[in-house]
């Protein structure tokens, strides 16, 4: 049998720390690189609104799978999976360590677990689909998923329209349903992962979220979606219909003053914050860490450095396989 190549994944709900705290492991020269599991932080000069580190910092500590595309192209997890893991492997020949971090979830299963991208596709039924979602409403089109694969509609947000319509796409096409589907196609991905997760206790990281919000705003998050109509990525992009940019965009559009923008963003974050619990807690394999106070923070500081002791033996024998 294969051997499977380790990594280590720290994972969490946003704004628990996740990405000030491998700064602070960097700072004490262990030998890391990190693959971002972050799905906004892959398009370029989307930078204050999805809380990407600064230039300053990624000379300080090298970033993979960030500003990989343009707000207008298409990507997905499936790509993400097998581009993480390329950059995962040359991160170890470099003999260095990598650590996945991020908390998109779809992202980290894609990586780890291998996520069926599928041949059950058909331009002309997902055309289809998206008018009927105008016509009819997206919920329409949720119940319906309901119905013919409610194991995917359980993971699927009712207001995801692209993945709902993705999901019915398959079982058009292929009479099946994609959940069923996956696990019998899912990729072989040849990694074993070691997950590290950070939480905190849900009105204190709410309060963080608010804060973390109102620094966007004062560091330019309304300049940036700004420039980014000025570049021509417009509203209707998926990358735009994000938290933190739709909101933006609304209040440019006169439609809500900028108040009540920041109180959406917050107020929508807090629920994204939500879902990503709620995500993350069907994953048995994360050995979690609260970080409420220092002492805390320091704990989960320590088990990350053991293991990435750990994966330095590794990555210096150079055992991965191929």
């Amino acid at each position: 049998m294969r051997r499977k190549i380790p990594i280590l994944v720290v994972c969490g709900p946003t704004a628990t720390g996740k990405t000030g705290l491998m700064f602070e492991i960097a700072e004490r020269s262990y030998p890391i690189e990190i693959v971002s599991a972050d799905s906004r932080q892959i398009f370029r000069y989307m930078d204050v609104g999805t809380a990407k580190p600064s230039s300053e910092e990624l000379q300080r500590l090298p970033h993979h799978m960030i500003d990989i595309c343009d707000p207008d192209e298409e990507y997905n997890a499936g790509r993400y999976g097998k581009d993480a893991r390329q950059q995962i492997e040359a991160v170890y020949r470099r003999k260095n360590v990598p650590v996945v971090v991020g908390g998109s979830g779809l992202y980290l299963h894609s990586l780890i677990d291998g996520l069926f991208e599928g041949e059950a596709r058909d331009p002309e039924v997902k055309k289809r689909l998206q008018a009927r979602a105008d016509e009819e409403g997206l919920g329409v089109l949720y119940d319906e998923l309901q119905k013919v694969d409610p194991e995917s509609a359980a993971k699927i947000h009712p207001n995801d329209r692209q993945r709902i319509v993705r999901a019915l796409e398959a079982f058009y096409v292929s009479g099946q349903p994609i959940s069923e589907l996956r696990k019998r196609m899912r990729v072989e991905t040849g990694l074993e992962p070691i997950f590290v997760g950070l939480t905190m206790e849900r009105e204190a990281l709410y309060r963080r979220i608010d804060e973390r919000v109102l620094q966007m705003v004062r560091k330019g998050l309304v300049e940036e979606v700004v420039r980014l109509r000025e570049m021509g990525y417009h509203r209707e992009l998926q990358s735009q219909k994000t938290v933190g940019y739709q909101e933006i965009h609304a209040y440019l559009d006169g439609e809500i003053p900028l108040e009540v923008a920041i109180e959406r963003i917050q107020r929508n974050t807090r629920r994204f914050a939500k879902r990503q619990f709620t995500w993350f807690k069907r994953e048995q394999r994360i050995l979690w860490f609260p970080v409420n106070t220092a002492r805390e923070r320091g704990q989960a500081r320590k088990k990350i450095e053991e293991e990435i002791e750990k994966l330095l033996q590794f990555a210096e024998k150079g055992e991965w396989p191929g």
